[in-house]
């Protein structure tokens, strides 16, 4: 199993508890472009340490093959002496730094396969960042614009449900009401102004009768 391999089981577990804990996409979204982003930079950090290692390792290595160098030569003066004794020593203690190097070299070789595969599994992760930081901006958009259209449909259903309009159907009563009431205001004044100018004849007829009357008592008395 590579790096890489591990680091998106890590961050497929992580963001099934941010999903379960989360309701707005938004912040789903943006949880796991940063989820991604901390695991960018712990693998950036793994694979600078592996560089540090390797780069020590190399260190001993150099130090290792001056040191074979430095007991191969105290072997020749130790010979050039006479010494076979402590030639055999010096040979020992080559042989100690020489496997040492074999040692170094296979480690370095390891350390060099983790550093190939943290650079390739930070290539992916940088691709699919890159990726998902789109898919982020264009999802956001989409979630904005969902949200604004259903909260324009609930503000119509409201207003189609609520009491707006039954207010508006109380002024509409109130209009037709005051309409009405013109209505019947004209033909009412119209009906007094002619019972008054009938009332006026009526006055002239009650004057007459008043007149013969009079006319009819003063015959009498005379």
């Amino acid at each position: 199993m590579g790096i890489f391999t591990r680091a998106r089981d890590i961050i497929s577990s992580n963001i099934n508890a941010m999903l379960d804990q989360a309701e707005d996409p938004e912040k789903i979204a943006s949880l796991m472009v940063r989820e991604m982003e901390d695991t960018l930079i712990e693998l950036k950090s793994s694979c600078a340490g592996a560089k540090a290692a390797k780069r020590r390792i190399e260190e001993d290595i150099k130090t290792a093959h001056a040191n074979t160098s430095e007991w191969t030569e105290r072997a020749q003066r130790a010979v050039d002496k006479g010494r076979d004794d402590l030639a055999r020593e010096a040979l020992h203690e080559k042989r100690r730094h020489s496997e040492r190097i074999e040692s170094l070299e296979n480690e370095s070789a390891q350390c060099g396969g983790v550093i190939d595969q943290y650079q390739s599994d930070l290539a992916q992760l940088e691709e699919k960042l890159n990726a998902a930081r789109e898919r982020q901006r264009v999802l956001v958009q989409r979630h904005i614009h969902a949200v604004k259209k259903r909260r324009a449909q609930g503000d119509i259903r409201r207003m189609e449900t609520s009491v707006a309009f039954d207010r508006f159907d109380d002024v509409e009563d109130r209009i037709n009401r005051l309409e009405a009431e013109s209505e019947l205001a004209g033909p009412v004044r119209a009906m007094s102004l002619s019972d008054e100018i009938e009332s006026l004849d009526e006055d002239d007829e009650i004057e007459n009768e008043l007149k013969r009357l009079k006319s009819a008592s003063s015959a009498r008395a005379s």
